[in-house]
């Protein structure tokens, strides 16, 4: 059983910043990708960041430059550092992990940029 556990979601004023973890835990074997995805309310879900095992990072468009992506090996861990956050970041935000196995999603964390 695998487990996906996030945290690090909440209030935040426009202009704010938020980190975001993932810890994988479980029978999880040969991880080759870690991510973070997102969904407003009547939105698609979409790429936020993602990053390999060989460290290829990739960024959505609308965050490039505000958000980094990091990932520890050794831990089994994600995050996402979100900065100069904006009311159209608003949205939950998954994570998502790949194995040569499966992939994996969490439940979710709530992201609200408000004033």
């Amino acid at each position: 059983q695998v487990q996906l556990v996030e945290s690090g979601g909440g209030l935040v004023q426009p202009g704010g910043s938020l980190r975001l973890s993932c810890a994988a835990s479980g029978s999880i074997f040969s991880i080759y990708f870690m991510g973070w995805y997102r969904q407003a309310p009547g939105k698609q879900r979409e790429l936020v960041a993602s990053i390999t095992s060989g460290d290829s990072i990739n960024y959505g468009n609308s965050v490039k430059g505000r958000f980094t992506i990091s990932r520890d090996n050794a831990k089994n861990t994600v995050a996402l550092q979100m900065n100069s956050l904006k009311p159209e970041d608003t949205a939950v935000y998954f994570c998502n992990v790949r194995s040569t196995r499966a992939s994996h999603w969490g439940q979710g964390t709530q992201v609200t940029v408000s004033s």
